[in-house]
């Protein structure tokens, strides 16, 4: 597996829900907004919650039911190529969060660490559970400049070491 996700990738977006601190109203709002972020950069973003917030609402099923959504999450992981975990309040304590990292470290799929206040991504390392090695990091606003998503964000054009 390359450490470069093709062109046309798929990202699979984790926000917290249940332990979002202001609820799960806005933890979908939230979610929502934030995906309409990356969604205008140009990426595909899959969002869990701004998908099935409104399906479980609005058909009377317990939003909380981890055995309805994991279910269907994981085949929507297995779809996507990339994982962007939003480090938004609640995320350290999401059991779906863990989960999702979970899923794509086994995978073996790519995980970009996304700091919404920021707009920042920093790709973690080798995709090693628990590896935490950050090794590349740019503004959504540099990536929204490019033509080629990817090949921006994997390329050499700037490397930032977290420290």
């Amino acid at each position: 597996m390359t450490n470069q996700p093709p062109a046309n990738a798929l990202a699979y977006l984790a926000t917290p829900y249940s332990k979002y601190p202001s609820g799960i109203e806005q933890a979908f709002i939230d979610a929502s907004k934030l995906a309409g972020l990356l969604m205008r950069a140009g990426m595909r973003v899959y969002s869990p919650i701004a998908h099935c917030h409104p399906i479980a609402i609005h058909a009377s099923i317990d939003p909380m039911d981890h055995s309805i959504w994991l279910p269907f999450d994981r085949a929507m992981m297995q779809a996507a190529d990339v994982l962007f975990v939003a480090h938004m309040d609640g995320w350290q304590e999401s059991y779906g969060i863990a989960e999702e990292i979970k899923f794509f470290e086994l995978a073996r799929k790519p995980i970009f660490d996304l700091h919404p206040r920021e707009l920042t991504l920093i790709k973690r390392g080798s995709g090693v559970p628990h590896q935490e090695k950050h090794i590349e990091q740019m503004t959504l606003a540099e990536l929204r400049e490019e033509r080629n998503y990817w090949d921006h964000l994997c390329g050499n054009l700037r490397t930032i070491s977290k420290t």
